[in-house]
């Protein structure tokens, strides 16, 4: 809050001189692109923590799934080594599990997959935020660049300011185009 009312009493003096009339438009113009950026960024690192949370649930679900499966090997092992009374039923049962253990299988293969894709989405997310991010400490450098133009009148520090603007505005805007 106290740099937004330094900029604005800056920008205020700056408007007093007409020489310096394109610097504060230019402050004014980042301070817009610094919100904007800020807010992407943020979005991404939401964006990102809800698909971890995804991930990490298709992850307990597919160890849920493969508990269970775990449980019907063990008992086709039991059944296998003790001797049982009825042959033809425990033939049947046998084929039973042997169905569930098959059917976990591939359950546990569909959710892996699921899991994998989350954690893709993940880290593209995460380099979607980096890239926000970095825009916006480039932009938010660039304003406070122009700004020591106000105090000192000298543009050179206007010019290191627009570039470093330009390529915090370039950054941030790629983050848009992350794959």
């Amino acid at each position: 809050m106290a740099e937004l009312q330094e900029l604005q009493e800056q920008a205020e003096e700056g408007s007093s001189h007409a020489s310096l009339a394109p610097v504060t438009v230019t402050m004014a113009i980042f301070a817009v692109l610094v919100a904007a950026v800020s807010l992407l960024g943020h979005r991404a690192h939401t964006e990102e923590i809800l698909l971890q949370t995804k991930a990490t649930d298709q992850w307990a679900y597919y160890q849920a799934k493969d508990i269970r499966r775990r449980n019907y090997e063990l008992f086709l092992d039991e059944v296998s080594v003790f001797s049982l009374q009825n042959s033809e039923q425990v033939a049947k049962i046998k084929d039973k599990y042997a169905k569930e253990v098959d059917k976990y299988r591939d359950q546990q293969n569909d959710i892996e997959g699921e899991a994998r894709k989350a954690e893709d989405e993940v880290k593209l997310q995460g380099r979607r935020a980096d890239r926000f991010d970095l825009g916006e400490v480039l932009l938010e450098a660039a304003l406070v660049i122009c700004s020591i133009t106000l105090l000192t009148r000298k543009r050179i520090f206007w010019g290191f300011g627009l570039i470093l603007g330009i390529l915090g505005l370039a950054i941030g805007v790629s983050g848009l185009f992350t794959h």
